[in-house]
């Protein structure tokens, strides 16, 4: 799915939260996908492709990224962005997902299915926050930068020279010089596109605190629903271990599997690999339902 084609898709939904943009493909049990900083739901164009035909594939923009439109009053923690998705499940009618996040959108899913797991059909977790690892010690170079006000220079000037972002995110990217003009414009532009936009990230990476996913570490140990833990082997952000640790720490992990030498983004970059993974782990979430004869159509 090409740039053009994914934000020609875009659709919104009204929440208490702000109104929450996303785009969606495909009919049947809804997958929900959630990105992490700096990036929107561009992210998940590969999965939206390629899985449309085993789901109802839903990719949101967080609240502080992409498209959402929120007011300035509005909480952007990691918190309540998820609250924000319980709150589009409702407003779009939806029971239960399937749920799959990356970065810190995978600790945002971390917090929605401690406090919403009657929500979950299954969760995948890919490379992300966890426990105290949030923010992670090589990324409080960025952190220190925001709360420095320096974000605005830099996103300008990524949106400038793409060198830059491929040079500053090169540790996210097996292969950053492979990362298209395209691409970078589909996450950066939003960011410049009204006023108060780069206000409302700043708010959400100084609001960046291990004490988020420490508050609800007892409800991942009771998390019974089907996990695949999906994890990157060469992320200076967030080591193989944790991958471990979300294993031990969740009792529904159904399956943990490397992607040997990827990095954090492997979504986009390892797509076809990542994919074949993820079918396997939504056919086997449908096959309590239909045991039982209560498949549903959320």
């Amino acid at each position: 799915m090409d740039t053009g084609t994914f934000l020609a898709s875009r659709r919104t939904v009204r929440t208490p939260s702000g109104l929450i943009s996303h785009v969606e493909r495909g009919q049947g049990p809804v997958a929900l996908f959630v990105h992490g900083v700096l990036l929107n739901g561009y992210l998940w164009r590969h999965q939206l492709e390629a899985l449309s035909d085993v789901r109802r594939c839903i990719a949101v923009d967080l609240l502080a990224h992409g498209y959402t439109e929120t007011d300035d009053a509005q909480d952007v923690s990691v918190t309540a962005n998820a609250h924000m998705l319980a709150q589009f499940l409702d407003a779009s009618d939806i029971d239960r997902v399937d749920l799959v996040g990356n970065d810190s959108g995978g600790g945002i899913c971390q917090i929605f299915a401690a406090l919403y797991p009657q929500r979950l059909r299954s969760l995948t977790l890919t490379n992300c926050d966890a426990h105290d690892n949030w923010p992670p010690e090589p990324f409080q170079p960025f952190v220190a930068m925001v709360a420095a006000g320096g974000l605005p220079d830099t996103i300008r000037a990524m949106l400038a020279d793409k060198s830059v972002y491929r040079q500053a995110l090169a540790p996210a990217y097996e292969r950053p010089q492979d990362v298209s003009d395209a691409t970078i414009d589909a996450y950066l532009q939003p960011f410049v596109s009204q006023p108060g936009r780069l206000a409302q990230l700043e708010r959400f990476v100084n609001a960046f605190d291990c004490d988020h996913t420490l508050a609800i570490e007892d409800g991942l140990r009771r998390l019974q629903v089907p996990t695949l833990i999906a994890w990157a082997t060469n992320d200076v952000y967030f080591p193989v271990e944790w991958s471990h640790w979300l294993r031990k720490t969740i009792p529904g992990t159904t399956r943990r599997v490397e992607f040997e030498g990827a990095r954090i983004f492997f979504p986009e970059e390892r797509a076809a690999e990542f994919n074949r993974e993820l079918r396997a782990h939504l056919a086997a979430a449908l096959e309590p339902e239909s045991r039982t004869g209560t498949g549903a159509a959320a």
